[in-house]
């Protein structure tokens, strides 16, 4: 056994002592449900935590261990769990009726709050789901550039839709670009003619890409930060520069800001100053309720205008629904400037804090991140693209998301943090000090500084 599989034994059986409702659990949702869940994101062996509820910066599993939410699930509770005015506005709104099947002027706010923040957004519409926000943005594309193809960036994770589904994890043996890989089986083999793949920060390839196959490509599809590689952060210049490109063959320009929104005001374009023609947006805007949104200029939006004969035909039952729409404005109007800064300034708190463990141990490691978001990274850094972030050894996210769990913090088994407005820097701190606990107990496991380390093992 190795020293790794020896500490993995040692961790895993930590956290089956303190989780034996969860086993059992498990083991009863197996039976209806193939690997026990709905959710492939929230997996991880030997089983996943069962939690029982939420309560400010802190969750509580079903065996009452308590931990420090540092995911949020995925990013998307931006005020943490149970914000009493967010949880108010959804009991009085549930009173009145969840979902009535009609508009509401609570809709009207939420899209009026939005596209004041976002200047390329000058019409929105809502749906239930990333995954739809995006399916949509790129079926718009195609529909308002009448092309079929669509270029994404290697290793982004843009929703579990067929044409997202390409190249976000292709491994060490990705073929070379513009060529992808579906992500599983499953994926429409006629998709893989329609969607060309990129990497992240290099806009040479891009442009070589555009140059070949511009009059087929309807749009570039791009998440700003790529969160699910490693926090990928872009170059100075790089956002504007795939806007340019896309434009400089008549496609359009797709952010996906569905995480990075929350990394300003108006997500991270404004922070850029790039204007993409198409955002989508999720996660934070729903107050905890599951949402989608996708928005953007008004002469491509007008495609979805039921007024105007051969548009596209857009609907969903809960699109738009009152308890999400409600919810959405109490979170979004407690979610401004000063809050941004403040979440913000605590990430830079955390992520110094962070590699000041690592480096004080000669332990080689990088951490990444923008505002409050940040990703563990094994190897040395920066981490500039999908294939850069391969160099980083799995097994050593497994332990230390293991290693953190046991001590009542939680982050997600690939190493993504996300911070929220309930933290304060005592979490912050104390997070920090137990990732160096961590860090000692795999001091022999982990690659050291100078020492070459198997990338993807």
């Amino acid at each position: 056994m190795s020293l790794a599989e020896d500490l993995d034994r040692q961790l895993t059986t930590s956290y089956t002592r303190k989780t034996t409702t969860s086993r059992k659990l498990s083991e009863r949702a197996q039976r209806v449900m193939p690997g026990g869940d709905t959710r492939t994101g929230t997996f991880y062996l030997p089983y996943p935590t069962y939690m029982d509820r939420g309560e400010g910066s802190e969750l509580v599993d079903v065996d009452g261990n308590r931990y420090v939410d540092f995911l949020g699930n995925f990013t998307s509770l931006i005020h943490g769990h149970s914000h009493p005015r967010i949880a108010a506005a959804i009991a009085e709104q549930a009173s009145r009726g969840t979902a009535l099947g009609y508009p509401s002027e609570h809709q009207i706010a939420l899209a009026e709050l939005l596209t004041r923040r976002i200047p390329s957004v000058e019409q929105i519409r809502f749906c239930n789901s990333g995954t739809e926000a995006v399916m949509n943005a790129i079926r718009c594309a195609r529909a308002f550039t009448g092309r079929r193809m669509i270029v994404k960036i290697e290793g982004g994770y843009n929703g579990s839709y067929d044409a997202a589904q390409i190249s976000v994890s292709p491994g060490v043996h990705a073929p070379a670009w513009p060529s992808g890989v579906a992500e599983g089986p499953g994926v429409s083999p006629g998709i893989m003619a329609e969607v060309l793949v990129a990497p992240f920060n290099d806009l040479d390839t891009l442009q070589w890409i555009l140059t070949r196959y511009g009059r087929d490509v309807a749009a570039v599809l791009v998440e700003p930060v790529v969160t699910v590689a490693g926090m990928l952060i872009p170059d100075a210049g790089y956002l504007q520069g795939v806007v340019e490109a896309a434009h400089g063959v008549g496609a359009l320009a797709i952010f996906d800001e569905i995480v990075t929104f929350r990394l300003g005001t108006g997500g991270v374009q404004t922070i850029a100053g790039a204007m993409p023609d198409l955002t989508t947006l999720a996660k934070i805007m729903g107050g905890g309720l599951p949402v989608g949104a996708f928005g953007g200029r008004a002469e491509v939006m007008k495609i979805f205008d039921p007024r105007h004969a051969g548009g596209i035909s857009h609907s969903g039952t809960f699109n738009g629904n009152h308890a999400t729409m409600v919810a959405g404005v109490v979170a979004m109007e407690m979610y401004g400037a000063a809050e941004v800064d403040r979440l913000n300034s605590l990430g830079d708190r955390m992520r110094a804090g962070l590699q000041r463990e690592i480096s004080s141990r000669d332990i080689l490691a990088h951490v990444q991140g923008a505002g409050s978001l940040a990703h563990i990274h094994y190897c040395a850094g920066p981490v500039r693209n999908y294939r850069d972030s391969l160099r980083s050894p799995k097994h050593c996210a497994r332990l230390t998301h293991l290693g953190l769990l046991v001590r009542g913090y939680l982050i997600a088994s690939r190493g993504m943090m996300a911070l929220n407005t309930a933290m304060n820097e005592a979490e912050i701190d104390g997070f920090c000090a137990a990732f160096g606990e961590v860090l000692d107990l795999g001091r022999d496991v982990y690659p050291k500084v100078g020492l070459p380390a198997m990338a993807g093992t």
